[in-house]
C-alpha cells in the first residue's frame, strides 16, 4: 500500500492506489468509507441516506443553526466569517494556499502527526488521489484544485494501523459528514477538519470532456476555477490565462448527466461539519472563511501574521437570479439547466452580471439557493420517496420563497429529520 518514499524525496506521503472499488449502490459518491472493513457503517453515515444535521451540528459545534442568525440558515453555525488572503501567497496554490498553509502549521508544529487529504494521481493531474501527509514539506504536493471522486475515508485505516491519534483531514462535504458520524468509533485524542466547499462534482473522465470543450489543447491547461465574478479562469504550461464568462461556458454541449444526482441533491455546500471551511463563494475575489468553532479559530490562529483578514462585503440583489435558474432547472427535465439566451445578449448580460448581479456574501447566499432549489426538484424527479429523508428543514427555507413548499409526504415523520 505504500508509495515508496524515495519517490517524493524526504518527504513521507503514504497512498493507497490498489483499494478495491466499493461495490456499485446508489447515492454513492465513494467517501472511502465502504472501502474499509467495517462497510456497513455507511447506513448510518451517509449523508445521502438520512442525515440529521441538527444534530451532527450540535454534537461538532456545541449548538445547531441559530434562527436568530439568519445567515446560519444558509452556510451553518458559525462564529464568525471573513474575507482572507496570504500575505505571500503559495506557488502553484488554487487561490493564495490557506487551506495548504494551515495544514502545514498543523505538521510544524505538532498538533497534528497526520494530514489526510488528496493528490494529483501520478497518471493524471486532475484526478484526485488520497494521501496521508506526515511532513509539512509534503503539504506542496497536495496543492490545487482536482475533480473527480477519491476514497479519502479509506485512509483511516492505515492511519489506525500506524498508531496516529493526532490526525487533521481536508475534505469535503460527503466526506466529513461521513468522518463525523464514525467520529467517536476512531479512537483519536485530536481530530481537525478543514473543509472545502464543494458542488457538482463528476469523475475526472467527464471533466477531460468539459476541458476540452474549453481550450484547442486541453493538455496544456493547469489551473482552472469558478470565479465569484462570474468568471472562469483557466491557466496554461506557457503561463497564459484566458477568463471565460460564466454565461459562454459550453454547459449545453455537455452529457445530461455529467453531473450526478448525488451532487445535484447534496445540501451541504459549505462543509457545515468542519471546524474551518475555506472556500470563495463570499470572498469578492479572495478567499472566505468561516470559523465555526473553538477548533476552527486554533486553526486560522496556525496562520498568525501571514494572514490578511477583513469583513466579508455583500451587494446586489439575489432573488432573480435564483427564480431564473430554477425555472432553468425544471424546463431541464432531469438534464442540466437550459440556456435560452440569446447569443447576442450573452456578452450584454455577462458584463452586466459582476457589476449589478449578487456579489459577495449575497452571491454566496444566491448559490445555496439555488442548491436548495435544484435538490428539491431533482430528488421529486428521480426519487421522490427520498425527499422526506434528505431534505432538512433548512432547505425548506431557502426554497419557499421560490414557491417549493413540501407536500405531507415530503415532510419526515421523525422530528430528529430536521
Amino acid at each position: 500500500m505504500d508509495q515508496d518514499d524515495s519517490a517524493i524525496g524526504a518527504n513521507p506521503i503514504v497512498w493507497a492506489p490498489s483499494l478495491a472499488p466499493p461495490a456499485p449502490r446508489d447515492m454513492c459518491t465513494d467517501c472511502g468509507l465502504s472501502r474499509t472493513a467495517e462497510a456497513k457503517r455507511c447506513g448510518r453515515a451517509c449523508q445521502f441516506i438520512k442525515p440529521d444535521y441538527p444534530a451532527m451540528e450540535a454534537r461538532v459545534h456545541g449548538r445547531p443553526r441559530d434562527p436568530a442568525r439568519p445567515d446560519e440558515i444558509f452556510f451553518g453555525p458559525f462564529r464568525r466569517m471573513a474575507r482572507a488572503s496570504l500575505r505571500q501567497p503559495a506557488p502553484g496554490a488554487q487561490w493564495t494556499g490557506i487551506t495548504t498553509r494551515i495544514a502545514e502549521r498543523l505538521l510544524e508544529t505538532g498538533a497534528v502527526e497526520a494530514v489526510l487529504t488528496m493528490a494529483p494521481d501520478p497518471a493524471d493531474s486532475w484526478k484526485p488521489m488520497p494521501v496521508i501527509i506526515t511532513a509539512a514539506e509534503g503539504m506542496s504536493r497536495a496543492r490545487g484544485m482536482r475533480m473527480g471522486y477519491a476514497p479519502l475515508l479509506a485512509l483511516l485505516e492505515p492511519v489506525r494501523d500506524r498508531g496516529y491519534k493526532r490526525i487533521a483531514v481536508i475534505g469535503i462535504p460527503c466526506q466529513v459528514y461521513a468522518l463525523r458520524a464514525i467520529e467517536h468509533d476512531l479512537g483519536l485524542d485530536r481530530l481537525y477538519v478543514i473543509g472545502t466547499p464543494c458542488s457538482d462534482n463528476t469523475t475526472t473522465e467527464n471533466f477531460h470532456t468539459f476541458l476540452a470543450l474549453l481550450a484547442d489543447d486541453p493538455k496544456t491547461i493547469t489551473y482552472l476555477e469558478f470565479r465569484a465574478d462570474y468568471y472562469v479562469e483557466l491557466r496554461f504550461t506557457d503561463g497564459s490565462k484566458k477568463e471565460i464568462p460564466f454565461l459562454k461556458l459550453p454547459i449545453s454541449k455537455l452529457p445530461s448527466d455529467f453531473f450526478p444526482l448525488t451532487c445535484r441533491t447534496c445540501v451541504d455546500y459549505t462543509n457545515v461539519l468542519a471546524d474551518i471551511t475555506v472556500g470563495y463563494m463570499g470572498g469578492e475575489g479572495e478567499q472566505w472563511l468561516l470559523i465555526r468553532n473553538e477548533r476552527g479559530e486554533e486553526l486560522l490562529e496556525l496562520l498568525g501574521e501571514d494572514v490578511r483578514l477583513s469583513e466579508p462585503g455583500s451587494a446586489g440583489k439575489r432573488k432573480s437570479a435564483v427564480a431564473g435558474f430554477l425555472a432553468n432547472t425544471e424546463r431541464a427535465a432531469g438534464g442540466l439547466p437550459l440556456r435560452s439566451m440569446p447569443d447576442w445578449l450573452r456578452p450584454i448580460v455577462g458584463w452586466l452580471m459582476p457589476r449589478i448581479g449578487p456579489r459577495g456574501l449575497e452571491f454566496a447566499r444566491s448559490r445555496l439557493e439555488m442548491k436548495a432549489c435544484e435538490t428539491v426538484v431533482h430528488l421529486r424527479r428521480a426519487m421522490p420517496r427520498r425527499v422526506r429523508h434528505m431534505v432538512p428543514a433548512h432547505v425548506w427555507a431557502l426554497v419557499e420563497p421560490y414557491g417549493l413548499k413540501p407536500t405531507p409526504d415530503e415532510l419526515p415523520r421523525s422530528g430528529t429529520d430536521i
